[in-house]
């Protein structure tokens, strides 16, 4: 008898276990009604979304959750439903997938391994479980598991071992660049190894600075793909699940094979997804931004337009005396080919009342980065007003190389409430540009912006490269010493110049307390700032 089993890759929203609940209760209701479907198997942590971080610390959260079981249960008539939740059990608090069927509770499972890396905290909550969970269901011998689980070996042998035919891992597994083909490798080897089917059943949707991409699919027992959902996007995937010959595993008949993305085509969906549901479930009417005619704001109106809509989108130009006008027209040319909504409002007059009110404090004293940042500050007060007035997110523009070495303005051009290309390396913001304009019908991003050489325009003649090295260069370091934590005279070794590498380095050391104060941003590395890398501001290191 073959067994249908529907893997809902669902979009979630963290905290609020009554709208997750009817998901869940909707989703199961369409599927009974396809009447094509035995099994419906939704993400880790389904009712409370993924991470719940200290909410699970709220014992009205674990109350919610037990009420909406309640409901669940009673929707399972006539199917079953597989999804995650917190239980706590004996004062520990247990990370669980249940069973669920026909109105009643069939089996519960514990997650074995708890990660504790990166950007998972989940030994802070849970308690591990011991035991692997088998059940038969309507003939076939399945085996539950929660997502790392599956990345360490020993809870599929366990659960090979206790009889399991088939394997179900229900997970929330969050984006980097690179990621996908790394679960599926994972995979082939788990189900050649222990001569189990896989379902893999991944979320889908932006929390906070995580992306989670979706991609949810499914392996045979030799390891060879069969089917594979999209990515950065809802999606009901059907899974025909045969039985076998006698003392055989089951084997999943083929079907659809979303293709995994190219690597710009990735990072910039997960940008997309990330801005749109931080945008929206957070309940703001859209977003505005800084558009300076330089390649960073360029690329971040495009992610913005992409994510929310032109007319969600406002664009503010705000020039100041050392502007040039190939700026203004750069981004104006940009905000009419996308269609949003632009003003110009000069910083002018704004800086030269500053001046004036700073001149006795600042008497004798020359020129320097203050005059600079005195600018970057004014447009932050001027786009943090039009946000607050209109109920709009302001999104800064600045890139993570830029947020490594302190290259920007604390409650300047650092102002806003959400960073979409905070984890981008200036190298990667000009090939998201190329990639952008590719998709047509014609390039929304200026060729000129991305040829000129970037500048902040805070100074006569000003360029980057007067203040940082080629950023080609500079990357090259900040990947090094950030995301694979080498050391300067590894850096050294590699053929980088030893002055070059201790000043980088001792940028990005000094400038912790700038990110410390930064806005959230999308995660597309595998060492972001923020809850994946934490070092101390205060350190003699």
């Amino acid at each position: 008898m073959t067994l249908r089993i529907l893997i809902a890759q669902v979009n979630l929203l963290v905290g609020d276990v009554a709208a997750n609940r009817d998901r869940v209760i909707q989703v199961a209701r369409e599927a009974r009604e396809r009447q094509d479907v035995d099994l419906v198997v939704f993400p880790e942590l389904t009712l409370t979304g993924y991470p719940p971080e200290d909410l699970l610390l709220r014992p009205e959260l674990i109350e919610r959750v037990a009420a909406a079981l309640e409901a669940i249960r009673a929707a399972s008539q006539g199917i079953g439903l597989v999804l995650g939740y917190p239980k706590r059990d004996l004062g520990s608090l247990f990370n669980v997938a249940g069973l669920f069927q026909d109105g009643r509770l069939v089996a519960e499972y514990a997650k074995q391994m708890l990660p504790n890396y990166s950007v998972f905290d989940e030994k802070r909550y849970f308690q591990p479980g011991h035991a692997p969970c088998v059940i038969d269901f309507r003939g076939t011998r399945l085996g539950i598991s929660i997502c790392e689980d599956i990345w360490e070996e020993g809870p599929t042998r366990l659960a090979a071992a206790a009889g399991a035919r088939l394997l179900i891992n229900l997970n929330a597994s969050p984006y980097h660049a690179g990621k996908a083909p790394e679960r599926e490798e994972l995979l082939v080897r788990r189900a050649q190894e222990h001569q189990l089917p896989i379902l893999y059943a991944n979320l889908v949707g932006g929390q906070d600075e995580l992306v989670f991409d979706g991609g949810s699919f499914v392996v045979d027992v030799q390891g060879q793909l069969t089917q594979r959902a999209p990515f950065f996007a809802e999606a009901m995937l059907l899974v025909e699940v045969d039985p076998g010959p006698a003392g055989q595993a089951p084997c999943p008949r083929p079907g659809a094979i979303a293709p995994i993305p190219a690597a710009e085509e990735g990072v910039y969906g997960a940008l997309v997804l990330g801005v749109r549901d931080y945008v929206r479930k957070n309940g703001f009417r859209g977003a505005v931004l800084g558009l300076s005619g330089g390649i960073d704001s360029a690329l971040t109106l495009a992610i913005a337009v992409d994510a929310l809509g032109a007319d969600q989108v406002e664009a503010v130009l705000m020039p100041s005396r050392y502007t040039a006008d190939m700026s203004v027209e750069d981004a104006r040319e940009q905000a009419l080919t996308q269609g949003v909504v632009h003003r110009l409002v000069p910083i002018e007059p704004a800086f030269r009342a500053f001046l004036e009110m700073l001149a006795g404090e600042f008497a004798g004293c020359d020129l320097d980065v203050t005059e600079e940042n005195i600018q970057a500050r004014c447009r932050g007060i001027i786009l943090m007003a039009i946000s607050n007035k209109k109920g709009k997110m302001l999104l800064t523009t600045g890139n993570k190389s830029e947020v490594a070495v302190g290259y920007a303005t604390l409650y300047g051009d650092m102002a806003g409430g959400f960073a979409p290309i905070k984890d981008v390396p200036k190298t990667l913001v000009y090939r998201l540009a190329a990639y952008r304009n590719s998709l047509g019908p014609a390039p929304v991003i200026p060729r000129r912006v991305i040829e000129r050489p970037p500048s902040a325009e805070l100074r006569p003649n000003q360029t980057d490269q007067d203040s940082l090295p080629d950023y080609e260069i500079l990357d090259a370091i900040l990947k090094r010493y950030i995301e694979d934590d080498e050391s300067v005279a590894a850096i050294v070794a590699a053929g980088f110049a030893e002055e070059l590498v201790r000043r980088v380095t001792r940028l990005v050391d000094r400038n912790e307390y700038k990110r410390r104060q930064a806005p959230p941003g999308v995660r597309i590395t595998t060492r972001a700032f923020g809850r994946d890398r934490r070092y101390p501001i205060t350190s003699g290191f």
